[in-house]
């Protein structure tokens, strides 16, 4: 049996035996940031209309010109960005390394599941708002419209592994988060720790390892 030959077996048998999804879903690395009521957004930016600096894949939602210095008991991060548009709750998106940098200690949640997650101080050059709740890792999750979802054979809330990364670097990150929703653009989201971790930069693309 020919070199080639045996090596095309054998991807044919790990690619049935995973599951592997044929097409690839982009990844997008997301940084630090912070998502505002109405209420918290004029009080801390009053009279300023929020601005869009920079739209992103998702449709409808952008990031901000107005930035805001995160504050705990240990330390602070500057310039951490808002995103649009406001929400019903506000929320503050961290790295684990941003959490050591603050002394906290935060869990890993979908965003807007922040019942029992740490409060934290938000400072603008107008004032400041300290937030009972809110500050989270956010979960990995992947963006799917209805039909995309059914394509891959995948539910709403589903977790499913995923592999992602450079030729030389590649990983597989489990307890990856379904979200279904018909205005969602196909994409993948990790934070910049997960990203480092599989040498992962500009155009990326993820594919979807059924459990």
């Amino acid at each position: 049996m020919e070199r080639e030959e045996l090596k095309a077996i054998i991807k044919k048998i790990v690619t049935d035996k995973l599951n592997v999804a044929e097409t690839e879903i982009p990844i997008g690395v997301s940084n630090r940031h912070i998502h505002l009521t109405e209420k918290d957004y004029k009080q801390l930016f009053p009279d300023e209309p929020i601005q869009v600096k920079k739209w992103l894949k998702q449709p409808g939602e952008f990031a901000a010109e107005q930035t805001l210095t995160v504050v705990s008991d240990k330390g602070e991060l500057q310039r951490v960005r808002i995103l649009g548009p406001l929400r019903k709750f506000s929320q503050v998106e961290l790295s684990k390394t941003d959490a050591r940098m603050l002394g906290m200690k935060i869990p890993i949640r979908v965003s807007g599941d922040i019942e029992g997650t740490p409060g934290i101080k938000l400072v603008s050059k107008y004032g400041e708002v300290c937030l009972p709740k809110g500050a989270i890792i956010a979960k990995r999750h992947i963006h799917l419209p209805e039909s995309v979802a059914n394509e891959y054979g995948v539910k709403q809330g589903e977790e499913v592994s995923v592999l992602v990364g450079s030729e030389i670097r590649s990983v597989v990150l489990n307890h990856c988060t379904i979200r279904i929703n018909n205005q969602f653009i196909p994409e993948m989201h990790i934070d910049t720790d997960e990203a480092n971790a599989a040498d992962i930069a500009g155009d990326s693309f993820a594919k979807i390892i059924k459990s």
